[in-house]
């Protein structure tokens, strides 16, 4: 099965993943997968942790993009691919595999996601989920807390220090190449409408 791919991006804390895993809630009826960025950081086991902890994860230099581009091609082409998994407590690659099967459609979510363009031939349609700079971290500042163990002094120089100069300078001009962009300030169901409408289009063909 050749799948239709579907590029998720935006700023981190935007909601990319809430839409996302909204319109898959919705429609159980079609075929669904996700790939998330955040599996294809860089391993820094070879790292001390203080290293690790001062790696920039905002710059596209973090992801291992050769590993992506293969799993994007091969899942473009209907193959099978064997995902990695990520820790961000300890900054390193797990011991766990998974395997994806192309479905009808596979969503790729990440605040790159609209960024390499050695990867954006692959997508058939480019979203850039856009909020404000405010609400994007507080939203980050919750989930840094709550799911990375992280504190809020942490959080916060991390987010001066590297997150808002790195969206403005990567991220942000990765809109002008998306074909659609939607506002999620807070959930918002004609955005989820729009992805909905286009997926049930999609399994129609």
């Amino acid at each position: 099965m050749k799948p239709y791919l579907i590029a998720i991006g935006g700023g981190s804390g935007s909601g990319k993943s809430t839409i996302v895993n909204t319109v898959v809630e919705r429609c159980p009826h079609i075929s669904v997968d996700i790939l998330n960025q955040d599996d294809y950081y860089k391993d820094l086991s070879h790292l001390p942790m203080e290293k690790r902890k001062k790696n920039n994860f905002d710059h596209p230099d973090a992801l291992d993009v050769r590993l992506l581009e293969d799993h994007i091609r091969s899942l473009a082409a209907g193959q099978m691919i064997e995902r990695p998994s990520y820790d961000f407590t300890s900054h390193t690659r797990k011991n766990l595999m998974t395997s994806v099967t192309p479905k009808q459609v596979i969503f790729f979510d990440g605040i790159f996601a609209l960024y390499y363009s050695q990867i954006q031939k692959y997508f058939d349609l480019k979203v850039y989920v856009e909020v404000d700079d405010d609400i994007r971290f507080i939203r980050r500042l919750k989930r840094d807390i709550d799911e990375r163990n992280r504190t809020i002094e942490g959080v916060i120089d991390q987010y001066l220090e590297t997150v808002r100069p790195m969206h403005r300078k990567y991220i942000e001009p990765c809109r002008e190449d998306a074909d659609i962009i939607l506002p999620w300030k807070k959930a918002n169901e004609q955005s989820v409408e729009v992805l909905i409408s286009l997926l049930e289009h999609i399994v129609k063909k």
